[in-house]
């Protein structure tokens, strides 16, 4: 399991503090992350290729039709089906985007597991 972006303006840079902070509250250490890009070979690694919305979907969707591999799919299978991205809110967005991820890897390990 990874994490990655689709563009390269973060790679090598750790998690947002805010990011960082909420995470521990629910007891996980994700403050020795860096961001990566992702990349073809991705495609050929993982079993799942997993958008947290559909502009990076429709990203990840060009890369695999060059690359071949794994088709990419929106993480979360819920009505808006889009994670948003909490940069510009408050402490709360952060909270409210760790309570979907939570949700929706819960209902992935559940379809994994049927």
């Amino acid at each position: 399991m990874d994490s990655a972006g689709t563009g390269a303006w973060h790679v090598g840079n750790p998690p947002d503090p805010r990011s960082v902070e909420v995470a521990a509250r629910h007891g996980i250490d994700i403050s020795r992350q860096k961001a990566r890009q992702v990349t073809d070979d991705d495609f050929h690694v993982f079993d799942h290729i997993l958008a947290m919305d559909p502009d990076n979907l429709a990203h990840l969707k060009r890369m695999q039709a060059r690359s071949g591999g794994t088709l990419p799919r929106l993480f979360l299978e819920t009505p808006d089906r889009a994670v948003p991205d909490p940069y510009y809110d408050g402490a709360d967005g952060f909270e409210q985007v760790y309570r979907l991820i939570e949700a929706g890897s819960l209902a992935l390990l559940d379809r994994l597991a049927r």
